[in-house]
């Protein structure tokens, strides 16, 4: 059976380096806020090219701290609205909605699974006070299109990039906005830990500060509690595995992109629709691969046809925001092109350690459905 994604696999490589890290923090034995975290926050920051990187428990929590430390400093209240793709993780919306803001949901384009930013527009109210951007499956949004939007309405934009590590923008660098960008370093992500993790990004110093006490219980200096904070810090050994693993997250995410390459070229098949994406001749794309994902008006008849030649796929996602339990008021709302991809989508295995002959035996396979 080839997995959809081996992550013992993936993390073997590291493991000598891993457990001499583990055995510098035990000598060290500073484990919470320590040297490593540091050293972590400074290193991705100069990746990604912003002047600051707050290590956060997770990718969620990221998101959700951003939204309470803009709400700190005056730029968000309770209750204004935040719009949002509707074909998101749910994770995204309940960002929203933990920090009590409302989730306004933005159908995508059908084409990249990315919001349709002109359907932005006719969205926002007097009520509208951000735009909360979710560069789905790795590909990154239009960027362009959205800041020019935010700047005419005076909205904040907040980058849901849980999905798109190394992901390089064509035209707008990170490090000329103000913006904020949240990450996970869930184990499955293209830079994952061992355990959970999470980061903020982001060249607004004021708001790397607040972020920076809001995670840690509101308290930039211990017992000095300024803020009603919450406990979300990254851990001093998961920071430790991913300064090992930072360094060759390009060359994985190349890799990642030789793969799709070859699926985009080789794989012809007219019952499945393959993901539009501008792949350029050079080392640089939107497109960080972390999931490859294809369409099918048959999706569970090719799921069980690709299982029962020894090919594991996963569905991401089965079921959009709108329509599950715990978002009960919304389950009346419509949003068909949400719908549809959500009752289409399949992934491939797409990840650093799949074989070309693997890849080869999954693209015939495919070809002969």
């Amino acid at each position: 059976m080839i997995p959809f994604l081996d992550l013992k696999k993936i993390n073997e490589p590291y493991e000598t380096a891993f457990q001499e890290k583990l055995k510098s923090v035990l000598e060290v034995g500073w484990y919470i806020l320590g040297n490593e975290v540091t050293a972590f926050e400074t290193n991705f920051a100069k990746y990604c090219g912003t002047q600051h990187c707050i290590g956060t428990g997770n990718g969620f929590d990221a998101l959700v701290l951003i939204f309470k430390a803009y709400i700190q400093l005056g730029k968000l209240q309770k209750g204004d609205e935040v719009i949002v793709p509707a074909n998101t993780y749910i994770a995204s919306v309940l960002a929203i909605l933990q920090a009590d803001l409302i989730p306004v949901l933005v159908e995508p384009r059908l084409e990249t699974y990315n919001i349709n930013p002109a359907l932005i527009s006719e969205k926002i109210t007097s009520k509208t006070k951000a735009i909360l951007v979710v560069h789905l499956y790795g590909q990154l949004a239009e960027m362009d299109a959205i800041n020019e939007i935010a700047v005419a309405n005076e909205l904040l934009v907040i980058e849901d990039a849980a999905q798109a590590h190394g992901a390089i923008r064509n035209q707008s660098e990170i490090k000329n906005q103000k913006s904020s960008v949240a990450y996970s370093f869930y184990p499955g992500k293209n830079l994952g830990a061992l355990g959970d993790g999470g980061a903020v990004t982001t060249n607004d110093s004021e708001l790397a500060k607040t972020i920076q006490s809001l995670r840690n219980y509101g308290s930039e200096t211990k017992y000095l509690n300024d803020y009603i904070g919450i406990n979300s810090r990254l851990d001093e050994l998961q920071a430790a595995f991913l300064n090992v693993k930072l360094p060759n997250l390009d060359a994985d995410n190349e890799k990642r992109r030789v793969i799709a390459k070859r699926y985009l070229s080789e794989i012809n098949n007219d019952k499945i629709i393959l993901p539009t994406v501008s792949l350029r001749e050079t080392k640089q794309s939107n497109h960080a691969f972390h999931l490859f994902v294809i369409r099918t008006l048959n999706r569970l008849e090719l799921q069980q046809y690709l299982h029962q030649n020894g090919i594991q796929t996963v569905i991401h996602y089965p079921i959009p925001p709108h329509k599950q339990k715990a978002l009960s008021l919304w389950n009346h709302l419509s949003f068909p092109i949400t719908q549809k991809i959500h009752d289409e989508v399949l992934s491939l295995p797409i990840s650093p350690v799949l074989t070309m002959d693997e890849v080869g035996f999954i693209v015939s396979i495919l070809n002969k459905y």
